[in-house]
């Protein structure tokens, strides 16, 4: 299989709720609009931002059909999220993207029962990818989250010959000592797309071409800007368009990051509701101070396209 390596930004998106925590999916449509403004090439959908330990599997079906009723035609690309405690799930919804004809699937470990070893970790992607065989897979590195330590770059090791579709890891990881290990697998075969939003001028430099973040939902100029200072060799603007986004997540990470982001993304005219618990919503005042604290750092210029 022949992989086209992800190329600029890759927004995570939301999924987006009634105030009742019931799945809203007229959303959809305008969160596709927003994103293609704003300079995003693809969504990938029903993961971590998305909440996917949150959704039913039938609703995460269902989320699925709705971004592909929205963007058939458009030159925004899917990528749908599989990964699921139950491998049985994982498997079920891998088959439904290739049936509606995602670019890639990409799933993160079980991390209830974690797979104890790489051995059973490349064995437990094997399964979901395989339900999926015309897509590109790509493994989800996300240790924060799902507290598996496993080394990515030797699960790439054990992986290049025993799944035919993997086309590489959603690296969202701050170890850019594994990050270049990655990179150099098999002499560079791998698509390794950056997930750490507010570092990914260092993956700049080590040779990322593509990256997959949550705050490109509601910041992507300031990526794209990011990129464009680096591609001309302008550190300066490099790294004042980096601390734009450090200073925004700083603010979002104070409030509770899933809630801030989602009241933010209100802000922008993008009302993806409030988020499931155990994640908690901002109130009223929250809201109103948080606008506040990002009116004063200047946000809501910054990420004018």
């Amino acid at each position: 299989m022949t992989t086209k390596r992800i190329q600029g930004l890759v927004a995570a998106t939301h999924t987006p709720f009634h105030a009742d925590g019931s799945l809203n999916l007229a959303i959809v449509e305008k969160q596709a609009e927003h994103l293609q403004a704003t300079g995003v090439s693809h969504a990938f959908i029903g993961g971590t931002t998305g909440e996917c330990s949150s959704l039913t599997l039938e609703e995460r079906r269902a989320l699925s059909v709705r971004w592909f009723e929205v963007t058939r035609g458009a030159a925004l690309k899917v990528i749908v999220h599989v990964g699921s405690n139950c491998l049985a799930d994982s498997r079920n919804l891998a088959a439904q993207a290739q049936e509606l004809s995602a670019v890639a699937v990409s799933a993160l470990a079980p991390s209830y029962f974690k797979p104890g070893n790489t051995a059973t970790l490349v064995e437990s992607m094997a399964q979901i990818a395989n339900a999926s065989p015309e897509l590109p897979f790509y493994y989800y590195e996300i240790p924060t989250m799902t507290g598996i330590s496993l080394s990515p770059s030797e699960f790439l090791a054990q992986a290049a010959d025993r799944i035919p579709n993997l086309a590489g890891i959603k690296f969202t990881s701050s170890n850019l000592m594994e990050y270049q290990l990655c990179r150099a697998s098999h002499d560079g075969r791998f698509d390794i797309p950056f997930g750490f939003d507010e570092m990914m001028l260092g993956a700049l430099a080590l040779g990322a071409t593509g990256a997959v973040g949550s705050s490109f939902n509601f910041a992507a100029p300031i990526y794209n800007r990011l990129i464009a200072a680096f591609q001309r060799g302008d550190l300066i603007a490099a790294r004042e368009q980096q601390m734009r986004s450090v200073r925004t997540i700083q603010k979002l990470a104070a409030r509770g990051y899933m809630g801030a982001a989602k009241a933010t993304m209100a802000m922008l005219g993008v009302d993806v509701g409030p988020p499931r618990l155990p994640c908690a919503a901002l109130d009223s005042n929250q809201t109103k101070a948080l606008r506040s604290e990002l009116e004063q750092i200047g946000f809501f210029e910054w990420v004018k396209p």
